[in-house]
C-alpha cells in the first residue's frame, strides 16, 4: 500500500525553531561583537577550567544582552516624534543647542534621557527624514540634525558617560532614515539630547521612562 505523501504547510521545523528564536532574542548591534567574540574566546582558551567556561558564557551573554537592539513599533500617528533612547528622563527645558545642530541661537524644547549601563545601548531615529548634520567631537558628543520630508529640523546629542564610554554613529550626511530607526550607539552608559521644534509641547515629566522608537516625545502640529 502506498504511503500518504506528507504535506507540508508553511515552514519546516528548522525555520519555525529559527523564526521563534529570532522573536524572542533580540538582535545585537554590530558594535558589541568584538566584546562577545572575546569573551568566548577567553573561554575556549579556559574550556578545560569550569570556572573560566562559566565566567566566559555569563560575559558572553551579559555583553550580548548590553547592546540588544529590541525590535520596536513607532506609533503610527501623524507628526509623533518618539524618543530616541530607551531610559529615564533627566530634564525636560528649553536650552540653546549646540551651535554644531545648526538650529539657531534661541532657547529650545529639550528632553534630555539618561541611559543607564543596563539599557539598551542604542539610539533610535525620532522621526523619519534625511540626516542634515552629523557633527562629532573627538573624545566629545556627537551631534546628529535630522530634517522631515515638511522641512522640521529634530537635534540629537550624543553624550559618553564617564566610564568606557564610547559613541558609534551610524549615519551620514544625506542618509535617509525612518522613525525608529537605531542610528548610533553609545556604550556603557550615556545621555541622549533631544532638540525640538519652538512651541513643542512635550507629553513627559522628569523620571518617567523611555521607550525609545515607541513613547512619543511630542507631536508636530
Amino acid at each position: 500500500m502506498a504511503k500518504s505523501p506528507v504535506i507540508t504547510i508553511g515552514r519546516s521545523l528548522p525555520q519555525h525553531v529559527r523564526g521563534l528564536v529570532r522573536d524572542v532574542v533580540p538582535p545585537m548591534h554590530a558594535a558589541g561583537r568584538p566584546f562577545v567574540a572575546g569573551a568566548l574566546t577567553l573561554g575556549v582558551f579556559g574550556w578545560r577550567y569550569g570556572w573560566a567556561r562559566r565566567t566566559s558564557l555569563v560575559a558572553a551573554g551579559a555583553l550580548a544582552l548590553f547592546f540588544r537592539a529590541p525590535r520596536r513599533v513607532p506609533p503610527t500617528s501623524v507628526g509623533a516624534v518618539v524618543a530616541p533612547a530607551d531610559g529615564v528622563v533627566g530634564t525636560v527645558d528649553e536650552s540653546v543647542p549646540p551651535a554644531e545642530l545648526d538650529l539657531g541661537d534661541d532657547p529650545l524644547p529639550r528632553v534630555s534621557i539618561s541611559v543607564s549601563v543596563l539599557d539598551p545601548y542604542v539610539q533610535r531615529a525620532p522621526v523619519a527624514g534625511r540626516v542634515a548634520v552629523v557633527a562629532h567631537e573627538e573624545d566629545g558628543p556627537t551631534a546628529v540634525r535630522i530634517e522631515t520630508a515638511e522641512g522640521v529640523a529634530i537635534g540629537l546629542v550624543q553624550t559618553a558617560g564617564p566610564v568606557a564610554g564610547h559613541i558609534v554613529c551610524d549615519v551620514a550626511v544625506g542618509d535617509e532614515v525612518v522613525i525608529g530607526q537605531t542610528y548610533g550607539l553609545v556604550r556603557f552608559g550615556s545621555r541622549v539630547d533631544a532638540y525640538l521644534p519652538a512651541g513643542s509641547r512635550i507629553g513627559l515629566s522628569v523620571g518617567q521612562r523611555t521607550v525609545g522608537g515607541e513613547t512619543i516625545l511630542t507631536v508636530l502640529g
